[in-house]
């Protein structure tokens, strides 16, 4: 099937991404399922939606009507298979290699032979991911940055067996959302992560060894590299937890130290201060009682 031809999207996972990603698929005229287990995610992630883009009306850069209208292509579902006639399938569950491997396994045996699955892994392997399913040709990375309404990139990830046409509509996918795709190969960590995590994973060192405050750290990379956020707050969004798994990833993947996860990181994942997911992280996201500083 033409990416002109694509009407219908599955995504599987009702998260922060998950959500982010039914939003563009839907603003650009495509029908979506968005696929939760917990029915009570499906509703918070349609309100998350509904609001985002709400502060897109009042901006003026989207209709009340085409607001309404791309509200409405928002399906939800509980069961995989309630996504298995769509056209193009997207996984974007937690970055947990068995439970990722699980859903495309499942995926594979419910949806018709040539659609192509991706997943929104942000490190993991496409290549052993695809090797879950018949159709490792039709298997791809597809990963989208964090807020995904916001952020114009998208890297395509081909695995070792990842056919031509695959990337090719994958890359046509992204942009018909109003993207624009990069392709990195199948290593630890793909483009983005490879450069990013060390960084922030230095920045917590830093903080660990005492070379500075997390505000002078951050401000370091704010204003003297131009930065729009500081790594220890752009860890906290993007969740700790995550950039824990990614540099695991990284860690096993090469077999270097420079990629070992600083142990501060591993002690707040490990007291499940997560970021912002969790109220409290590097930083404390909690909303400020009257006449406290945060």
């Amino acid at each position: 099937m033409g990416i002109a031809a694509l009407k219908t999207v599955g995504i599987v996972g009702a998260g922060q991404m998950g959500r982010g990603i039914a939003q563009v698929c839907v603003l650009a005229d495509l029908t979506v399922v968005l696929v939760d287990r917990e029915a009570g995610i499906l509703a918070s992630a349609v309100e998350s939606i509904d609001r985002s883009m709400q502060r897109r009306v009042n901006k003026g850069s989207l209709s009340q009507a085409d607001k309404g209208a791309s509200l409405g292509r928002v399906g939800t579902a509980t069961r995989l298979e309630e996504a298995a006639a769509c056209d193009f399938l997207i996984e974007a569950v937690s970055e947990v290699l068995p439970l990722k491997l699980q859903i495309l396994a499942s995926l594979d045996a419910v949806c018709r032979p040539g659609v192509i699955l991706a997943s929104n892994t942000s490190s993991l392997s496409i290549t052993r991911l695809g090797a879950a399913t018949s159709r490792p040709d039709r298997v791809i990375g597809m990963h989208f940055m964090n807020s995904v309404p916001v952020m114009q990139l998208v890297e395509i990830v081909a695995g070792q067996t990842t056919a031509a046409a695959t990337i090719e509509a994958t890359r046509d996918l992204a942009v018909r959302l109003g993207k624009t795709p990069v392709l990195s190969q199948d290593l630890p960590g793909f483009i983005s992560n490879r450069i990013l995590m060390p960084m922030i994973n230095e920045a917590i060192f830093a903080l660990y060894e005492g070379v500075g405050s997390r505000e002078d750290i951050d401000t370091v990379m704010r204003l003297g590299m131009r930065h729009p956020m500081g790594p220890l707050e752009l860890a906290d969004f993007i969740g700790l937890d995550t950039c824990l798994a990614i540099l695991e990833v990284l860690h096993q993947g090469f077999g270097d130290p420079r990629y070992r996860p600083c142990p501060l990181l591993r002690r707040l994942v490990d007291a499940g201060q997560l970021g912002r997911k969790s109220g409290k992280g590097f930083y404390d996201h909690h909303p400020a009682k009257d006449g406290e500083a945060r």
